[in-house]
């Protein structure tokens, strides 16, 4: 017994031993017994940390999508601000429409939008508008920020006079044709478009053009305070009361130059007249800014005017395409025009295309197709007419074969403008989206109606000048002055 007792309290004083131990090690270590309590937490924090990361992709989605909303919305506001161009008061009567021709035009380029200059300097952005041609007292930009204004008409009109001016025409021929169109009568329905050979040509016109502008209003006042209209006893007399139209209305705002805010109204209509003026515009392009890239100047080593004009069609009649139903191709060098021809497709689809043709004589046919289409019948390249989208599609196609023309023959340059012509003439599948009309109208020359009268000469509403044009031009001068009236206004009469 006395051992037994004796050998339990080493036992004792062993566990005692062991508990103060383990009681050390909880105070020196106490991280221990925070890790179950901690494990707790983790689980409640990480619940916590997930809906917040998604509440804050939520936020950041949100906050892209307001930046990339407000983004768009100042692209359009740019977009607008850019295009936007002021009024210009405009004259209220003929008289002063044909005072203030000049300086109406002048300051058209002087104007600038102020109102949003600040926003252009803050993005450093400048508008089209801006930039100024050298010439800014004569002209202004025709169509979006390319072009010259040469006089701006008096409303919209529904048909397009294109015409083209070769590297060879002298100013005295560009005279007439114009003189000659203006007082044919055409211009009361149509607008006039100038194409170009380069921007040297246009600035060499420019000034021939706007004299003759103005030479046609003067001649509208002059027969108004007269109280004349004038009187077709002759080929090349002067009509004024094609321009004058009666009963007032709303008419639509002329495309070219700069627009004017609110309803466009007639300029040109005095108060309490019951007519009023009506004269399309004038507006010419250089060819590099219809067709910036010269697009056939891989395909032949000199591009005339004849075939260069076709790479310029497609994109001014398609900026023009909602704005006129019918278009004519001229040529200034061969043709003028004595009266509207463009009756002959008013009444005609869309589509179509007029062209007119002569029946060839020689009775000699070769192997090849399009040398057997040469020998039946010829082309006149000269003018093309017929509905927008007929004449536009027409030159889209037009253009193709000239370059397809241009990769078959081996020699560069040695393709025609009237040898494509004849080919599209008699392959009807190239052109099975236009209305092809064909007709064996004559085209009579200028010298053979010398002696003729209105009424005799009423069929013939276009002439080619022929072979002496420095003598036609003289004589055509010459029987346009012998009014007095027409006398007062020309200057070289």
């Amino acid at each position: 017994m006395g051992f037994g007792t004796a050998a339990a309290k080493p036992n004792t004083l062993t566990s005692n031993k062991e508990n103060r131990g383990m009681g050390l090690l909880l105070v020196f270590f106490p991280e221990d017994q925070k890790k179950i309590n901690n494990s707790i937490d983790n689980t409640t924090t990480s619940r916590f940390i997930r809906r917040t990361s998604s509440s804050l992709l939520f936020t950041k989605a949100q906050s892209t999508i307001s930046i990339c909303v407000l983004l768009v919305f100042l692209t359009l506001l740019l977009f607008t601000l850019s295009t936007f161009e002021p009024s210009i008061p405009t004259p209220t009567t003929p008289s002063s429409t044909i005072k203030n021709s000049r300086r109406f035009l002048s300051q058209k380029t002087q104007l600038s939008s102020s109102s949003s200059h600040w926003f252009f300097s803050m993005w450093d952005y400048k508008p089209l508008h801006v930039k100024q041609k050298p010439d800014v007292s004569s002209s202004s930009f025709a169509l979006q920020g390319m072009g010259t204004l040469y006089r701006r008409g008096t409303k919209a009109m529904n048909d397009l006079i294109v015409s083209h001016v070769v590297e060879d025409v002298t100013e005295d021929e560009l005279r007439l044709f114009l003189r000659v169109l203006h007082r044919s009568g055409v211009t009361s329905k149509a607008d006039t478009v100038f194409l170009f050979g380069s921007s040297s040509l246009s600035s060499r016109f420019s000034y021939v053009i706007q004299e003759e502008n103005e030479s046609f209003l003067k001649l509208i006042q002059h027969y108004k305070e007269l109280n004349n209209k004038g009187l077709r006893d002759s080929v090349f007399s002067f009509d004024s009361t094609q321009f004058w139209k009666s009963g007032k209305k709303d008419v639509g705002e002329p495309i070219w130059g700069k627009k004017g805010r609110g309803n466009y109204s007639n300029s040109t209509e005095a108060e309490g007249e019951s007519t009023r003026l009506t004269y399309g515009s004038v507006v010419g392009f250089d060819v590099n800014e219809l067709d910036p890239e010269n697009s056939l100047a891989g395909f032949l080593d000199h591009i005339p005017m004849n075939l260069r004009r076709w790479a310029c069609y497609p994109m001014l009649l398609g900026r023009v395409r909602r704005n006129f139903k019918h278009v004519m191709l001229l040529d200034v060098k061969n043709l003028m025009l004595l009266s509207d021809p463009l009756g002959r497709v008013r009444n005609r689809s869309p589509e179509s295309v007029y062209l007119l043709t002569k029946e060839s004589s020689s009775g000699k046919h070769s192997k090849r197709d399009s040398e057997k289409i040469q020998s039946r019948c010829q082309v006149n390249s000269a003018i093309l007419m017929g509905g927008a989208r007929g004449i536009r599609r027409f030159a889209n196609v037009m253009l193709t074969e000239i370059v397809r023309a241009t990769m078959q023959h081996k020699k560069k340059n040695s393709i025609s403008e009237s040898a494509i012509l004849i080919q599209l003439v008699g392959n009807g599948y190239i052109l099975k989206n236009v209305n092809l009309i064909t007709s064996t109208e004559s085209i009579q020359e200028a010298s053979s109606l010398m002696g003729l009268n209105s009424n005799s000469a009423a069929d013939y509403s276009i002439i080619q000048r022929g072979n002496s044009n420095h003598d036609l031009n003289s004589i055509i001068m010459k029987l346009i002055c012998l009014c007095e009236v027409d006398s007062s206004v020309y200057r070289d009469c």
